[in-house]
């Protein structure tokens, strides 16, 4: 065993590696996470254990992450998995990553409904982070998802198995709604595709390159497509005083509050996220 294989020595390689593509925060960042997932250690015991050595073949585990790291693979496709709401979820390059404010989306409709066997559906499945956290954490809950990736929900199906839930996916285009047969829901949620074209300059290299740009970009002459369309899903299929949920474009809730107005929603709430950006809305159907 040689010196380089102590935990220390490894996270001085992996941020060493990565210096020249991320802030200082984000390798070292990266470098636990690495760590935690080879070693099967907390981030405590990674700290009290700096100068123990580590068997060769998990530094040549983590040398081989690292590599693909520097290609800007982002962490959790090289990993095949990430964390969402306290659960595991499998993830691929056909599904986009869960992101914080998504969390807080799903916290808000936990938090508002606690009643039992609530009808939720879900639109823009992706890796089922949102209808498994909600199936998971609302007694009962009665929970669809569509999407119209195949590649997505096959993802998504094997998360629900890892997650142990019961989900109805559906491989199904929402702009095409009209031609399918829907049940009537407590609750209607969608984090759809939001980000404009003129936007992408804006992105980070790894998102740009590794996930799914259906699933991320709106054309910039209609940017509201999805939620226009999905509002008059809700109003055909929500019940009366059901509710509807969307993660938002921080720069359009103003033009999604008019939006909801126009179609006769009620009780409109636009929601800032943790770092006081326009990031969620919910609304309710009045009859």
């Amino acid at each position: 065993m040689t010196p380089e294989n102590t935990l220390q020595s490894t996270i001085n390689y992996i941020k060493k590696e990565l210096e020249e593509l991320y802030h200082a925060r984000e390798t070292e960042s990266m470098a636990y996470i690495l760590l935690e997932y080879v070693l099967k250690f907390s981030k405590t015991q990674i700290q009290l254990n700096r100068t123990e050595n580590i068997k060769k073949e998990h530094f040549q585990q983590i040398k081989t992450y690292t590599q693909e790291l520097k290609t800007s693979k982002p962490i959790q496709y090289v990993l095949g998995e990430t964390e969402f709401y306290d659960l595991t979820f499998k993830v691929n390059e056909h599904t986009l990553i869960p992101r914080p404010e998504t969390e807080e989306l799903v916290l808000a409709i936990i938090n508002e409904n606690q009643q039992e066997g609530l009808h939720i559906l879900d639109i823009g499945t992706g890796s089922g982070c949102i209808p498994i956290s909600l199936s998971k954490n609302l007694k009962k809950a009665l929970v669809s998802s569509a999407d119209i990736s195949a590649e997505a929900i096959k993802k998504a199906k094997e998360n629900a198995l890892l997650n142990q839930v019961d989900i109805n996916f559906f491989h199904r285009d929402i702009l095409k709604w009209k031609t399918f047969n829907w049940e009537n829901f407590d609750i209607i949620v969608s984090n759809p595709p939001y980000v404009t074209e003129a936007e992408k300059s804006k992105m980070e290299k790894n998102v740009l390159d590794h996930e799914p740009h259906t699933a991320l970009f709106v054309s910039d002459h209609d940017p509201l497509i999805f939620y226009r369309t999905i509002a008059e899903l809700a109003l055909q299929y929500l019940k009366k005083s059901g509710k509807l949920y969307f993660e938002i474009n921080e720069s359009l809730g103003y033009e999604m509050v008019d939006l909801l107005e126009q179609k006769g929603f009620n009780s409109i709430c636009l929601r800032t996220d943790i770092n006081g950006k326009n990031r969620m809305i919910s609304a309710i159907k009045s009859h």
